[in-house]
């Protein structure tokens, strides 16, 4: 049986390297965004017995041609790259390592909140291009704010921490999060999605994207904010409708976005998102730091070891858990 394990990405941490190796198996990593028939062809020159996922996306053509995969492991917590029912249908469970990256990406929420609310970016510039533009500024204190947390999961947990640490109020909405952790965080508990818009400062979005939360942040929700909010997304980039955003920021409803993520990954050359200089934007690397990244990647490849080991994988860390339990009832 192989013993290889295929990694969508160029690199692990090398102490996640090493847990692969310290069990017998044979990372084999492939470019960056590799799908398709390149994929494919990786696939099938290795023959892995499971794969790490970080980069590209794991589709229905790629699980029908992979029959000896027993098992997916998400670098992370974001699993919208992968086909779930496909791999439902197949028995094959998918892992995540969730709460692994929270502070390395609550920490990059807050920069990318303070970079848009004091115009760190066109400052900067323009002290570069020679102009020197104290004369008629006006700064932002965001002390006092209302931050509104779209989800409840630890990234936003960890984010409220900080925030509260600046005086922000905050509070969330997420209904299937229990009421006791409201409580222990000390975060009001929203009960409605579109009256959190309508009274947040600041919207900072931690969601899974799903069918349901895709283009959560459309033109209706937009025109429900505040003219000075500010929208922070370190989640996925499918939770926003980007033309809604641009029109909402062309018509001044909004005062600016944090943007780690987008809807396609990466975006076009010619994206209009970078001519408007109130968008403060990063490739998607609010999780990619040196701690972040051991953490992450020693518990995605430890879920992948243990599984094929036959050990317990706490149900919280499979995605497909419920549907993998209905699929294997009895009849």
């Amino acid at each position: 049986m192989s013993r290889n394990i295929l990694i969508t990405g160029p690199s692990l941490a090398p102490a996640a390297e090493a847990v692969l190796t310290g069990a017998g198996y044979r990372p084999v990593y492939v470019p960056p965004y590799t799908e398709g028939d390149a994929l494919l062809t990786f696939c099938a020159e290795a023959a892995p017995v499971a794969v790490l996922v970080r980069m590209g996306r794991l589709d229905e053509a790629f699980l029908a041609a992979s029959p000896q995969v027993r098992v997916l492991s998400k670098h992370g917590a974001g699993v919208d790259n992968i086909d779930i029912p496909a791999a439902t249908a197949r028995n094959i469970p998918v892992l995540v390592a969730a709460g692994a990256n929270a502070v390395s990406v609550a920490e990059h929420a807050m920069a990318l909140l303070f970079a848009v609310a004091k115009k760190i970016v066109p400052l900067d510039r323009g002290i570069r291009e020679g102009r020197w533009e104290k004369p008629g500024f006006q700064g932002r204190e965001l002390a006092g704010s209302a931050m509104g947390l779209v989800a409840f999961g630890a990234i936003a947990r960890q984010t409220a921490r900080f925030a509260k640490a600046f005086g922000i109020r905050v509070s969330a909405f997420d209904p299937f999060c229990p009421a006791e952790v409201f409580e222990a965080e000390g975060v009001t508990r929203a009960e409605d999605l579109d009256a959190l818009f309508a009274q947040s400062d600041i919207v900072s979005l931690h969601s899974p994207l799903t069918p349901e939360t895709r283009n959560l942040v459309d033109a209706r929700r937009l025109a429900l904010m505040r003219k000075d909010a500010i929208i922070v997304n370190t989640a996925r980039g499918g939770l926003i409708d980007e033309d809604a955003l641009l029109a909402a920021l062309r018509d001044g409803r909004i005062a600016g976005a944090g943007l780690d993520t987008f809807a396609k990954e990466p975006p076009a050359p010619d994206h209009p998102f970078w001519r408007d200089m109130r968008l403060v934007l990063t490739p998607h690397i609010g999780g990619v730091t040196t701690a972040a990244n051991a953490r992450v990647g020693v518990e995605a490849a430890q879920g992948i070891v243990d599984y094929l080991a036959g050990r317990p994988v706490p149900p919280a860390r499979i995605v497909n858990a419920a549907a993998l339990s209905r699929a294997n009832a009895p009849v």
